[in-house]
């Protein structure tokens, strides 16, 4: 999955697709315990995978933060 196909996702997608490829890293590593692997290559394709969906996830949620304004009468260290 790369980063087009992500930005294109909503809120509740980035979500379920989070929680879709934390599960099948989970099974991977399950497989990895009972020797089924043949690609260990898979983990690292995850890995980078979720980091992105995480990424998009974080960048979003801090644009639509509100910004904190500082107090009347207090100052603001520069």
């Amino acid at each position: 999955m790369d980063m087009k196909e992500i930005k294109k996702l909503n809120h509740e997608e980035l979500g379920i697709e989070s929680a879709r490829m934390r599960r099948a890293m989970f099974d991977l590593s399950s497989q990895v315990v009972t020797e089924k692997v043949k690609d260990s290559s898979q983990f690292r394709k995850m890995r980078n995978d979720l980091a992105r969906l995480l990424t998009e996830t974080s960048s979003r949620r801090v644009v639509t933060a509100p910004t904190a304004k500082p107090v009347a009468g207090k100052k603001v260290k520069s």
